[in-house]
């Protein structure tokens, strides 16, 4: 990484819990990495997605490792478009969605992380999380269902499940999708406004919505808990969805390229062979 780049991730990499997060003093409009022009950070989105496919075919082929990618964010922060402009171009073999809702009468019975464990990549396989267990600190936390000594134990439990996964091969990078609430509004509305897009707006994201700052103040101290040296948290500046795709795409293709992933031997027997 250069100099530059160090630049620009300073204040949005979050990666020791003893560092408090203060969201109120990272814009949400801001672009670090965008190159002064729309129509560029465009195009590299473009040229990054093309990358990010071929980095996953090798990454296929490696089976080293394994990846999980956890996007967390408020309603309309850019989730799906971020599956959809960064991950659309990976095939679907080796890449795999997973939307989380609220757990089931089942879920529930296990532990929270009961669920989550039974979806996470396997050898070569890049799974990204829509939402994921950090759900279990921040809504019944807003809503007062579980007590501060369960959350700080929540916290505890998520940083040893995320350690026992770097540690079994897993790369785990957290991305935060961080808008302001004035641009969940114009999206939220945007949603209402157009009847292709009632099908995402939920009754439930204007209650959300009434309790903005508790839900601040929760990503917050979950962030704050859980960005650790082997699964650091990067706030992502996302009122500008181009940005948003710009940067999630710009550090997974760094680390990916940081892998060192190479094919494997082909078969001798294979030198000289001639289809007929």
């Amino acid at each position: 990484m250069s100099k530059s780049d160090d630049k620009r991730l300073h204040g949005l990499v979050y990666a020791d819990p003893k560092a408090r997060i203060d969201l109120s003093g990272i814009d949400p409009s801001s672009k670090p990495y965008s190159q002064g022009d729309k129509a560029q950070d465009k195009a590299a989105v473009e040229q990054l997605a093309v990358r990010l496919d071929e980095l996953q075919n090798r990454f296929w082929a490696d089976r080293r490792y394994k990846l999980l990618v956890v996007l967390q964010g408020t309603d309309a922060s850019g989730k799906d478009g971020t599956l959809r402009h960064v991950f659309g171009r990976m095939s679907p073999l080796g890449v795999h969605a997973v939307s989380w809702r609220a757990p089931t009468e089942d879920e529930r019975a296990h532990d929270f992380l009961w669920r989550i464990h039974q979806r996470v990549p396997a050898a070569g396989e890049i799974t990204v999380f829509n939402r994921s267990h950090y759900e279990d600190v921040l809504v019944p936390v807003v809503k007062g269902q579980i007590t501060a000594q369960q959350v700080k134990q929540r916290f505890a439990q998520i940083n040893d499940f995320e350690r026992m996964l770097t540690e079994t091969g897993t790369v785990v990078c957290k991305f935060m999708l961080h808008i302001s609430r004035q641009e969940q509004q114009e999206r939220l509305q945007a949603r209402l406004d157009d009847p292709a897009k009632h099908w995402k707006f939920l009754m439930e994201d204007v209650e959300a919505r009434r309790h903005w700052d508790d839900y601040q103040a929760a990503y917050a101290d979950l962030i704050s808990a859980t960005g650790t040296p082997w699964a650091p948290w990067t706030v992502v500046p996302a009122n500008s969805k181009t940005h948003r795709n710009l940067m999630i795409a710009t550090l997974l293709e760094r680390t990916l390229q940081g892998l060192d992933l190479r094919f494997p031997p082909g078969d001798p027997a294979l030198k000289g062979l001639r289809i007929e």
